[in-house]
C-alpha cells in the first residue's frame, strides 16, 4: 500500500472514531446524568479527557507557535510583504466577528427567546441565576472583576502583552500573544540574514515538521478524549436542563453559528480563496473536531495548523502566519454567542432596547471578542463587558440596569455553547489560511 493510500485509510479510521465517540459520548453522559448529585458525574470524565487530550495538546501549543511563525516570517521574506499581509488578515478577521455579531444581533431580535415570560417566571429564572452566579466563587469574582475591566481594560491587557518584558515569562504563563510578536521580530531578522542563517533557518524548518508529526500521533487519543469530555459534560448538565428560555436562547446560539460557519464563511472561501468552501471544511474537519472537544482555539492550535497544512491545501506560509494570530484574535463564534446572551437576558429582564443599544452591542462584541483568551469559558468573562456597555447606555436614559448575577442563568449550558463557538472560531481561522494562501504560496520566492 502506498504512503498516500495508508495516510488516507487512517484519515478514515480517526474520523470514524470521533463521530462514534461523539454519540456515544452523549448518550453515556445522559445514561449516568444524576440531577441530585450531578457534579461528582462530570468531574472524573472531565479529568480525563483533559489527560488524554487537552493536557497534550497545551503540551506543545507554545512550541508550535515559536516555531510555525519563525518557519512562516522567515519564508515571507520581505517585511513590506508581511505587513501588507498582515494588515489585509486584520480586516479580514475585523470583518468577520462584525458579521458574526450583527448575524447574532439580527437572530435574537427576531427570535426573541427571552421575551413573553410572566413576570414570576422571569423573577424565578433570575433567582436561579444568582444562586448559580454565587455558587462559584471562583468564576464570580472572573466575572466581577470583568465588569470593573471593562473594554478599556481589556484592550490594555492585549497592548501590554504585545510588548512583552520577557517572552519566557509569556510563555510560561500560556499568552500567546506576546510569544507571537517576539516570534515575528525572530523571523524577520532570519529572513533579513542572508546566508549567515540559512542553518538556522534549516533547523526551524525541521521543527516543525517533527512538530506536525507529535500532532498526528496525539491526535489517535482525540476520540477518547471527546468520549469523556463529552460524558463529562452531559453527565453534569443533562439534556432535560435544555428546555424553556434557556433552550430557546441556546437554539438561537446555534442557528447563528450554523449561518455563520456552514454559510457565510464557506461563501468566503468561496469567493476569495477560489475553492469549494464545504469541501474545505471537510478537509479540516479534525481542527474542527478538536475546536468542539477543547473548547480552546489555543489547544487546538496545532491541530489546525497540521490540518491546514497537510489536508486543506494552505500554504505553510500562510498557515504559520495566519493561524496563531487568528487562534488569539479572531473569534468569530465568540462575538456572535456574546452578542445573543447578553442580548437575551435583557429580553429575560423585560428590558426594551433601542437601536443605538443594538449597535452598542454588536460593537463592543466584537471588541471584547478580540480581547477573549483561547481558553474555555473566556467568552462568558467577556460577556460581561458588553452587558456593562449596554447597562451604561440604559443608565444614561434612565433606565434601571440588569444585574451582573443574571449571567447566572445561562453559566449551567456555557460548556455546550462553548464548544459550539470554538468550532466556529477555529474555522474562521482556516479560512484565514485558505484566502491568504492565494498570495503567499509556498511555491512562491521569498522577496
Amino acid at each position: 500500500m502506498s504512503q498516500h493510500g495508508s495516510a488516507s485509510r487512517r484519515g478514515r479510521i480517526q474520523t470514524l472514531a470521533i463521530f462514534v465517540a461523539l454519540i456515544a459520548g452523549v448518550f453515556v453522559g445522559q445514561q449516568l446524568h444524576d440531577p441530585l448529585d450531578s457534579q461528582s458525574v462530570g468531574a472524573g470524565w472531565l479529568l480525563a479527557g483533559e489527560l488524554f487530550l487537552l493536557r497534550p495538546l497545551q503540551m506543545i501549543v507554545i512550541p508550535l507557535v515559536v516555531v510555525a511563525v519563525v518557519h512562516g516570517i522567515a519564508s515571507i521574506g520581505d517585511p513590506k510583504r508581511l505587513g501588507m499581509l498582515g494588515v489585509l488578515v486584520a480586516a479580514f478577521y475585523l470583518g468577520c466577528m462584525l458579521c458574526a455579531a450583527t448575524i447574532g444581533t439580527v437572530l435574537v431580535e427576531t427570535m426573541r427567546p427571552g421575551a413573553g415570560l410572566s413576570a414570576e417566571e422571569s423573577s424565578r429564572l433570575l433567582a436561579l441565576g444568582e444562586n448559580a452566579f454565587r455558587a462559584d466563587g471562583a468564576r464570580m469574582d472572573r466575572l466581577v472583576s470583568g465588569e470593573t475591566m471593562g473594554i478599556g481594560g481589556a484592550w490594555q491587557s492585549i497592548v501590554q502583552q504585545l510588548l512583552p518584558k520577557s517572552p519566557l515569562g509569556e510563555a510560561a504563563a500560556g499568552n500567546t500573544i506576546g510569544v507571537i510578536v517576539f516570534s515575528i521580530v525572530l523571523g524577520l531578522g532570519l529572513a533579513v540574514g542572508g546566508e549567515r542563517t540559512t542553518r538556522a533557518r534549516e533547523v526551524v524548518d525541521g521543527l516543525f515538521h517533527a512538530l506536525l508529526t507529535v500532532i498526528q500521533w496525539i491526535l489517535w487519543l482525540m476520540p477518547i478524549g471527546l468520549f469523556c469530555f463529552l460524558v463529562g459534560i452531559v453527565g453534569r448538565i443533562g439534556l432535560g436542563s435544555i428546555a424553556g428560555p434557556v433552550g430557546s436562547y441556546m437554539l438561537t446560539v446555534l442557528l447563528g453559528l450554523f449561518i455563520h460557519g456552514f454559510l457565510v464563511l464557506p461563501l468566503l472561501a468561496s469567493i476569495f480563496a477560489r475553492t469549494n468552501g464545504w469541501s474545505f471544511m471537510w478537509s479540516v474537519r479534525r481542527a474542527l473536531i478538536t475546536g468542539f472537544a477543547t473548547s480552546s482555539s489555543n489547544a487546538t492550535l496545532p491541530v489546525t495548523v497540521r490540518e491546514c497544512t497537510t489536508h486543506g491545501g494552505c500554504s505553510q506560509r500562510a498557515t504559520n502566519f495566519v493561524i496563531p494570530l487568528g487562534a488569539t484574535l479572531n473569534l468569530d463564534g465568540t462575538a456572535l454567542y456574546e452578542a445573543v446572551a447578553a442580548l437575551f437576558l435583557f429580553q429575560l429582564c423585560g428590558v426594551d432596547l433601542t437601536t443605538g443599544d443594538l449597535v452598542i452591542a454588536v460593537l463592543t462584541a466584537t471588541l471584547a471578542a478580540i480581547g477573549a483568551a483561547g481558553i474555555p469559558s473566556a467568552g462568558l468573562v467577556t460577556l460581561v463587558i458588553v452587558v456593562a456597555a449596554v447597562n451604561t447606555s440604559l443608565a444614561g436614559r434612565g433606565v434601571e440596569k440588569i444585574p451582573l448575577s443574571a449571567i447566572g442563568i445561562i453559566i449551567g449550558v456555557d460548556r455546550l455553547i462553548d464548544m459550539a463557538r470554538t468550532m466556529v472560531n477555529v474555522w474562521g481561522d482556516c479560512v484565514g489560511a485558505k484566502i491568504v494562501t492565494r498570495l503567499a504560496p509556498d511555491d512562491a520566492p521569498a522577496i
